[in-house]
């Protein structure tokens, strides 16, 4: 009998859907590429339950998580028991942090990192956070810095810089309840922009410094990379739901009428948009629907996302990591996917922009080739990581069954043939 298949699934919990993406690793699903994950199924619900990352109904969340779970299950065939949880929303918070320890026998083990990154984040932290992730930066030992893995190194004393993640108790609290209610296990919680870049951007970036924009709908989430490691995490209060609801105001439409339109008809830069072009906004309250230029929902939109892009070049200047941005910033999100807000961005931050889709998976690569499953896509890659190393055994079973049975297969035909 061969062992159960390994399955990943992430769950991304946002203000406006909650999205669950599946996926399993390649040899497991039979494939020989380079891609170390398959997709094989994702499932989407609309989400009221959630505002800028915090909780506000904990029944309607857990109804679109249920909903999410039953459509990726359909689709990919296989049963989801536990999740990686994507953690979002303002009440994300992050510092920096060193430690320091003496060397061991004069060489680095990798019980020594253990210790000096236990060392620097042994930080007070207050009573109604909870520490999210321990991020290392740069190692250095005996005041030789820039070292990125130190183990096998000859020294006296290691030292780490770290970037320590925090989110409020009470909001993951009310998240887990939600995931607990729809009836799954949480396989671990990572910080939302975290899990978006590990799919969305390459080493060279991460090398060359890289500020990652996860835009969703209540907020947009900042990570920034610096010589391959996290500098810095922010988070703007400033998403897709807000351009939904400057639509709804500025042309007198119902908020499911205006997300409609900011999708099929919303641009960034209202000079992009042909002069003659027109749409159809419908009425609120039994009003009829009348006919209004494109360019007049351009004209609304406008100003937010110039607000937008100055609040993230804001972050940027006060982070003091811009000149160390070489590869640009990266947008993704699914609010991100609105026309002209590349153009802006270039505009605003004089920076290259670029947008970018989930890449480094196989499978249903179609499906999540979309910058709003970038958090989907990252949070299995995330797992992948995690988890890998213990999952390799599956691998060389199936190989050793597969032997097996084909040495069963070639005696048995011996045997019919003799006898």
């Amino acid at each position: 009998m061969k062992p159960i298949r390994p399955v990943f699934a992430g769950l991304d919990i946002g203000s406006t859907k909650v999205s669950i993406t599946v996926g399993i690793p390649s040899f497991a699903a039979g494939a020989s590429t380079q891609n170390e994950i398959e997709i094989v199924g994702v499932g989407t619900a609309p989400n009221t339950g959630i505002r800028q990352g915090v909780v506000v109904n904990i029944e309607a969340t857990s109804e679109s998580i249920s909903r999410a779970r039953e459509e990726a299950e359909l689709m990919s065939g296989y049963k989801i028991h536990e999740v990686w949880v994507g953690v979002n929303g303002t009440h994300i918070k992050s510092f920096d942090s060193r430690g320091m320890v003496a060397i061991r026998n004069k060489e680095v083990t990798a019980q020594d990192v253990q210790r000096v990154i236990e060392a620097a984040k042994a930080v007070a932290v207050p009573t109604d956070r909870t520490v999210l992730h321990v991020l290392p930066r740069e190692f250095k030992v005996d005041g030789q810095d820039g070292i990125l893995d130190p183990v096998g190194m000859n020294g006296i004393r290691l030292e780490a810089s770290v970037h320590i993640v925090t989110c409020s108790a009470t909001a993951v609290a009310n998240n887990l309840k939600c995931i607990e209610k729809a009836g799954l296990k949480v396989a671990g919680l990572v910080l939302d922009q975290l899990a978006a870049s590990m799919s969305v951007i390459s080493e060279d970036e991460k090398n060359l410094g890289v500020c990652v924009v996860d835009m969703g709908g209540g907020c947009s989430n900042m990570i920034y990379f610096v010589n391959g490691s996290v500098a810095h995490t922010s988070v703007i209060p400033v998403g897709g739901s807000h351009f939904t609801h400057d639509i709804a105001v500025g042309l007198r439409t119902p908020q499911i009428a205006a997300e409609d339109l900011k999708k099929k008809y919303g641009c960034a830069i209202a000079t992009l948009v042909p002069e003659e072009e027109v749409m159809d906004v419908e009425g609120v309250g039994g009003r009829k629907p009348r006919t209004v230029l494109r360019r007049e929902i351009a004209e609304v939109i406008e100003p937010r996302a110039e607000e937008t892009m100055q609040l993230i070049q804001n972050d940027l200047r006060m982070s003091g990591l811009l000149p160390l941005m070489g590869s640009g910033i990266v947008l993704t999100g699914g609010a991100c996917q609105l026309e002209g807000i590349l153009e802006m961005g270039e505009f605003v931050f004089d920076v290259p922009v670029r947008r970018s889709s989930p890449g480094k998976v196989g499978g249903l690569v179609e499906v999540v080739k979309s910058p709003a499953y970038a958090t989907g896509v990252g949070l299995i890659l995330y797992g992948w990581n995690q988890k890998k190393h213990l999952l390799s055994h599956f691998h060389s079973e199936d190989a050793i069954g597969d032997s097996l049975q084909s040495w069963t297969t070639k005696i048995k035909g011996l045997l019919d043939h003799l006898f």
